[in-house]
């Protein structure tokens, strides 16, 4: 085979990566258009944990001349982003399917749907349960002479790094499925090693969360939960040789 044969292989790949990252390029723009116009009101609904337990007269703060007008774009385009994550998921499920076996394929989709819906049950389970009970605790400490005023591009940060820890945190069945279908693990190897995750688990609450103990025990409970549920799903799943029609697909 000459060079320049091996080489046409390798050229279609980049350009069928190429079309697909523009295709979840565009997605992303998209969507992100289609949301602009309600950007302050995007804003107003992700701040409303903090604004209702505010103190009497207090409000959140602009300490930027143009943090009003950014702040809200940014968190509509990280909105789109997380709007069109199945999209996007499949985009890398469709440019890596051809080189799957049969079996790897059909599994692939069922994970590209739970992993998408955990992401976003994470973010919800943070933003219903975990919002109230902090800002709850962060808004009653009260220190002399010290007024409380958040800045709204801080407090985006803030919420944003708490959605993406819990959105990551709830994959933890899908990673669990993940090494066990491919022969990294076992259930078994898994459950006898229960007391080392359920420490890990609070100390990955304890470095992704805020320094309170109820934010980081609110992170490493369904960590411990979600990897019972991981290791409970794992059992049907083992490492498979990939058979001889497997082969020919």
């Amino acid at each position: 085979m000459s060079s320049v044969e091996q080489t046409q292989p390798l050229i279609r790949h980049l350009l069928e990566l190429r079309d697909r990252l523009l295709r979840c390029i565009v997605a992303v723009i998209v969507v992100f258009f289609g949301l602009v116009y309600f950007a302050s009101h995007i804003y107003e609904f992700v701040a409303r944990p903090l604004v209702e337990r505010l103190p009497a007269g207090a409000t959140m703060i602009a300490t930027d001349v143009a943090s009003p007008f950014f702040t809200p774009l940014k968190l509509t385009l990280i909105v789109a982003l997380f709007v069109t994550v199945p999209y996007l998921l499949y985009q890398i499920w469709a440019f890596v399917a051809p080189g799957l076996y049969k079996h790897e394929r059909k599994l692939v989709m069922p994970l590209i749907v739970s992993s998408s819906i955990l992401f976003y049950c994470g973010v919800g389970f943070a933003y219903f349960v975990v919002f109230p009970l902090i800002f709850s605790f962060f808004t009653a400490i009260s220190l002399g002479g010290v007024a409380f005023a958040t800045d709204i591009a801080s407090y985006l940060d803030f919420v944003l790094a708490l959605f993406l820890a819990f959105g990551i945190a709830f994959e933890v069945p899908v990673a669990i499925m993940l090494l066990c279908w491919t022969g990294a693990t076992t259930p078994k190897a898994l459950r006898q090693k229960r007391p080392y995750i359920i420490v890990g688990a609070f100390v990955v609450g304890m470095v992704l969360t805020p320094p309170d103990i109820i934010s980081q025990t609110l992170l490493a409970i369904p960590i411990c939960l979600l990897f019972e549920v991981g290791v409970f799903c794992a059992r049907f799943y083992s490492k498979k040789q990939p058979e001889k029609e497997d082969l020919d697909a």
